[in-house]
């Protein structure tokens, strides 16, 4: 008999700001975290805008010279990992920490430490790249340390799917504590990945928004004048539990995890498959899983790029799962108010998830001012709504052709 999984903690390191409360307040505030990059001269860039992380410090979280040894990625990993295990009051003593598992996901890994090292190694030679590079930059290397600064011994694994890599690695830990495999999973997504070398390769792909001038307006999902997406960097790490194991310590529970879709396109390197045929079926699988109808979904927080085909695409491939119900469904995607967090997206996406569900409160698309009748759904624009929320869905896509879908609900006893 497989087990329910569900949420117990969580933890939002984000543009909107740090902590779940924070991040929650201004989004429902309809607040944008995109301003003007301040990490790195952009000035001779194309785009020169990005949802930075404005209010984090390591050292709050960590020792000074451990931090030092990890790229930022990994720093809002550990950090956010040590936030949500508190939210969720685990005693580590009492824990057995080989029934504990790490799964997360990034998109690249320590960006900024490639960079930097590649530019000592062209001005100053081999022997001045630091012994830590390595390990620094490697992509799994934010879920090591976080198993090493928890010490937890279950199974450690780094998703990358783009995009869709924090959904990818929450479901797939959804799925270990079903089969009994863990009993608790700490899981999400970090990126850290503003960097002049990332966002070059994004510019000259013509991907992201140049509305360098009005930064808050210019990540618009599903709006006619939306010209790409906008970066995004930061955390979001969710503790999944089995029910039984939450129950044993009287955990709060946010709500419960009930099923994971995952498919590829197989179409192209980054562009969606015509009428969003992969997104569907994700959405679709996710659903079977659960064992609901399309029309139990009250809520969907969409992937929802501001790119012209992902938001036309994910419109067609809600329209084709949910039929007649996609017109009754609110629809959103806070990537309006954050960014894009790339393989982190998921992780800080199913935080809103989630609270949507438990708080009955969606919310918004901002600068949602001009309908694209390609996008014609009830997007929640500009203000956030109080809904009854029993079941809501949450998409990530990435490019590959990467889809996946978690789909949760309000835990009833």
């Amino acid at each position: 008999m497989s087990k329910r999984v569900v949420i117990t903690g969580m933890a939002a390191i984000t543009p909107l700001g740090t902590g779940v409360d924070k991040f929650w307040g201004n989004m429902l505030a309809g607040k944008s975290g995109i301003g003007t990059i301040t990490r790195f001269d952009a000035s001779a860039f194309p785009t020169r805008i990005a949802g930075e992380v404005k209010d984090f410090d390591p050292s709050l979280y960590m020792d000074k010279k451990e931090a030092r040894r990890m790229d930022r990625f990994t720093q809002f990993a550990v950090a956010g990992a040590g936030m949500a295990l508190s939210d969720a009051k685990i005693d580590m003593e009492n824990l057995q920490k080989d029934r504990v598992g790490v799964v997360l996901g990034s998109g690249i890994g320590g960006m900024e430490t490639l960079e930097d090292t590649a530019r000592v190694l062209h001005e100053k030679g081999p022997g001045r790249v630091s012994p830590f590079f390595v390990p620094m930059m490697i992509g799994n290397m934010a879920a090591g340390q976080v198993a090493i600064a928890m010490g937890v011994t279950g199974p450690n694994i780094t998703v990358v799917t783009a995009c869709a890599s924090a959904t990818n690695a929450i479901g797939e830990s959804f799925k270990m504590i079903e089969r009994g495999v863990v009993e608790v999973v700490i899981t999400g997504g970090t990126e850290a990945s503003i960097t002049p070398l990332a966002l070059a390769g994004f510019c000259s792909m013509k991907a992201l928004s140049t509305n360098n001038d009005e930064p808050a307006k210019a990540s618009r999902p599903f709006d006619a004048k939306r010209d790409g997406f906008v970066m995004g960097e930061g955390t979001g790490i969710i503790i999944l539990e089995s029910l039984e194991h939450a129950q044993k310590r009287g955990a709060a529970i946010y709500a419960e995890i009930i099923g994971y879709g995952s498919s590829a396109d197989a179409y192209h390197i980054t562009a969606p498959a015509p009428g969003g045929v992969g997104m569907a079926k994700a959405m679709r699988e996710a659903l079977n899983d659960a064992g609901i109808k399309p029309e139990d979904v009250d809520y969907i927080n969409a992937h929802g790029t501001s790119t012209d085909f992902n938001d036309k695409y994910e419109t067609m491939a809600i329209k084709t799962v949910f039929g007649e119900h996609a017109r009754e469904l609110a629809v959103s995607s806070t990537k309006s108010m954050t960014g894009h967090l790339l393989g982190a997206a998921g992780g800080i996406e199913l935080v809103a998830t989630a609270l949507a569900v438990k708080n009955d409160q969606v919310p918004p698309t901002i600068n949602y001012e001009n309908p694209d009748p390609d996008c014609d759904l009830d997007y929640v624009p500009n203000k956030a709504r109080k809904l009854k929320v029993n079941y809501a869905m949450s998409n990530s896509f990435g490019f590959g052709g990467q889809n996946a879908t978690v789909l949760i609900g309000k835990y009833k006893a």
